[in-house]
């Protein structure tokens, strides 16, 4: 399966032209100091070699400072220093990758992937049609009937290839245009000779035709790109999904008074703003009228709301949940808190792929060995035996038998199976490439609210409270969606009936029973003279009279998945944005010494990258909106299914159940279809050491060719299929692992 060349994005004609450098200009971002930068969508960056030849055209323009591809988003940043931007358009032009302004609608309504399911379908139609028509040639059908199969599937093979092979025509013909070589010259020049070949033999009469190598190479070469898209939709889904949280607009308060709603790229510093409540603050603030509650789980990843008031910063993203809040804005949409966190996603995105390098090496040295390889031979049968025909069918065989399909297969296979294996277990992979990764992890990564913990508070004084006053807690609480009221008011079977029950934004809850006032909330507003306790208090007339502690529910599994973890030898942290307050008892009570709190989207990006400094391999595991730029960041990541939206996009793995034990079932998976990995690479290697030899020696027609590639790819298959071998046994395990008490480590999740 070719790694480079451009799906069938380079097949669609992209509409528009390059945008000028003026254009460029105005959409680039300054970042002070003289400096500027742009994104740009490149559509048809593919492969490593792709990024290899954009970074190094554009880093040789002057003024360029760097420039970095992501290969997910097919988008490249571009930093330069001058207020007049360099000719980065035309230089991309001319190296064959027209660049164009990033348009998030375009990238929706991509219809790539329905054109390679196409593509596929097509191919798959007509290789199995001239298989069977092989199969009559191969039974020993006589001469003339021998013709007329050869010249059907001539007929059949001729649209396939046109339609279904036009991806890689397209762009092996870019590539040489161009003056660069890929990975699918050799190919297409193989399926061409291959046809041709067939097609002159058919001609002349001959006994031997290759029309089902050709159709059936490119239906394998289709499968492999069209998962190879799907991955990569995955990928730029969490960074579009990020950029949905922002508010299209808001409304604007004007100097003399009148509102007005304008987008939000419109909104400039200083400009005051209108939120109501159930919006999104669309840029970063600062409260100058009202109070509130916000949820700022996109921000610390905690739960529980956050009172605001005059004076207090607030950031992009962040939702107003229970009052209108006059506001005035701090920075720029495209300078916002939300802005960043998308930036990040991006940077940690492009940077996290291994594969990059060795695709470098692979697409940089593949394409001239197998030409240099499939000529020589050429050369040297003429040489021996001067029979073209019979030099150019060897040459031919050369080409297909060495197609890298069984090395293509090798790693894509085993996710496969074992991702088939993690969902029998409630585990799903989003990445393919993401199971390598979990198999050489050495340190996890926990955020705690939602992820060690359920965010759901309950109350742990309960028996403490006398009824009476836990059923007018819970009649003053019944109302509000605020987690600790609902937590209160699940706590009692019955409620009081109160009058004239109201929430205070920020504050809690005030209710009248007779001639009393009972008040539920911050100890500052309910009792009076204020205070400064700890917990939610309940208080009639300003008096204290109860104090409800709470505490967030251990996820079920958490404390074996770190005993089993801890076996293994992976070092264990929390990462967390709630207080060192919060965040100690949850360590303790699962034995994990290292912890971080109060800790930013940003600041959990930059311990994560100490980490990959140190030379670690992080696995991270995070549920909240502020874990995004983490999950994306970390070397694999994983979000359970009660995860943010956006969470669940960036994690590589999502885990369905509500037990943590799963983390442990994925590095037990991983880790045994990384030896089948390995295995399935060394079958390949030996299988060209042994196969080329023999085609260049002439023993295989270019039809044996094609069947000794299928033979290596079913062979790297059938390993892979002893992955099944355990199935029963892993089930099992995960089924009874959350009936275990905590302390008890399951056998099948022992990672040996």
């Amino acid at each position: 399966m070719s790694c480079c060349a451009p799906g069938t994005e380079a097949a669609l004609d992209i509409e528009g032209t390059s945008p000028s450098a003026r254009e460029i200009g105005l959409c680039a971002r300054a970042l002070g100091d003289g400096a500027y930068q742009v994104e740009l969508s490149v559509p048809t960056v593919h492969c490593a070699a792709c990024i290899r030849t954009v970074e190094r055209r554009l880093a040789g323009l002057a003024g360029v400072t760097a420039a970095r591809v992501n290969l997910s988003t097919k988008r490249v940043s571009v930093r330069w220093r001058g207020e007049t931007p360099p000719p980065i358009a035309e230089a991309l032009a001319d190296i064959g990758y027209p660049a164009h302004l990033f348009d998030e609608g375009a990238a929706q309504r991509d219809g790539t992937l329905s054109s390679l399911i196409v593509a596929t379908a097509v191919a798959g139609f007509a290789a199995s049609n001239i298989m069977l028509l092989s199969v009559s040639v191969w039974s020993g059908a006589d001469a003339s009937m021998r013709d007329i199969f050869h010249w059907i599937s001539a007929f059949i093979a001729l649209p396939a290839l046109v339609f279904s092979g036009r991806v890689y025509y397209r762009s092996a013909w870019n590539a040489l245009r161009h003056g660069r070589m890929n990975m699918d010259v050799p190919i297409v020049i193989g399926v061409t000779l291959a046809y041709a070949m067939s097609l002159y033999e058919t001609i002349n009469h001959g006994e031997h035709a290759y029309f089902d190598a050709s159709v059936t190479l490119l239906f394998f070469l289709l499968i492999g790109r069209t998962l190879d898209h799907v991955m990569r939709n995955r990928a730029r889904a969490a960074v579009l999904g990020l950029s949905r949280l922002a508010p299209q607009g808001a409304v604007v308060l004007d100097a003399d008074g009148t509102r007005s709603y304008r987008p939000v790229a419109e909104i400039a510093p200083g400009t005051r703003l209108l939120v109501a409540a159930g919006e999104r603050i669309p840029v970063d603030s600062v409260v100058v009228a009202g109070t509130s509650d916000l949820d700022c789980s996109l921000v610390s990843g905690e739960g529980a709301p956050q009172p605001v008031g005059d004076g207090d910063e607030v950031r992009a993203g962040t939702l107003n949940l229970t009052g209108p809040l006059t506001l005035v804005a701090l920075r720029a949409a495209g300078d916002s808190f939300l802005a960043e966190m998308t930036r990040l996603m991006e940077a940690a995105e492009g940077g996290r792929a291994r594969y990059r390098r060795i695709a470098e090496r692979v697409s940089s040295l593949y394409a001239p060995v197998v030409h240099l390889t499939a000529l020589a031979t050429f050369l040297g049968w003429m040489a021996v035996d001067g029979d073209w025909r019979k030099a150019m069918t060897i040459a031919i065989a050369v080409l297909i038998i060495t197609c890298p399909c069984a090395l293509g297969l090798a790693v894509p296979i085993v996710q496969v199976v074992a991702a088939r294996r993690l969902f029998e277990n409630g585990i799903m992979v989003k990445d393919g490439g993401a199971m390598e990764r979990l198999d050489e992890i050495d340190t996890v990564v926990f955020d705690k609210t939602g992820t060690l913990t359920l965010g759901r508070p309950r109350i742990v004084n309960r028996a403490a409270i006398s009824p009476d006053l836990l059923e007018i807690a819970a009649g003053l609480a019944a109302g509000s969606r605020h987690p600790v009221s609902q937590a209160i008011a699940a706590a009692s079977s019955r409620t009081a009936i109160l009058d004239d029950v109201r929430e205070i934004p920020g504050c809690g809850l005030e209710g009248r029973r007779g001639g009393e006032i009972w008040r539920l909330g911050r100890a500052e507003w309910a009792l009076t003279g204020g205070g400064d306790g700890e917990g939610t208090v309940l208080a009639l007339d300003g008096r204290l009279k109860a104090v409800f502690e709470t505490e967030d529910e251990l996820r079920p599994g958490a404390a074996a998945t770190a005993a089993v973890l801890r076996a293994a030898g992976k070092a264990l942290a929390i990462l967390s944005g709630d207080s060192a307050r919060n965040c100690r008892p949850v360590a303790e009570r699962i034995g994990i010494g290292d912890v971080r709190s109060r800790l930013l989207p940003a600041g959990k990006v930059a311990r994560i990258g100490e980490l990959a400094g140190q030379g670690r391999k992080v696995l991270m595991v995070g549920d909240g909106l502020n874990d995004a730029p983490a999950l994306a960041a970390a070397h694999v990541s994983m979000a359970p299914a009660s995860a943010a939206d956006i969470g669940r996009n960036a994690a590589d793995f999502v885990f369905l159940r509500e037990s943590l034990e799963a983390v442990p079932l994925a590095v037990s998976v991983a880790r045994r279809a990384g030896r089948l990995i390995r295995q399935n690479i060394a079958l390949a290697i030996v299988y060209n050491l042994i196969a080329v030899p023999i085609a260049i020696l002439g023993y295989v027609t270019p039809l044996i060719a094609a069947a000794a590639m299928s033979g290596s790819s079913l062979l790297v298959i059938a390993n892979a299929l002893r992955l099944n071998t355990r199935r029963a046994g892993v089930r099992k395990g995960a089924a009874t692992a959350s009936a275990r008490p905590a302390a008890e480590c399951p056998a099948p999740l022992r990672l040996t």
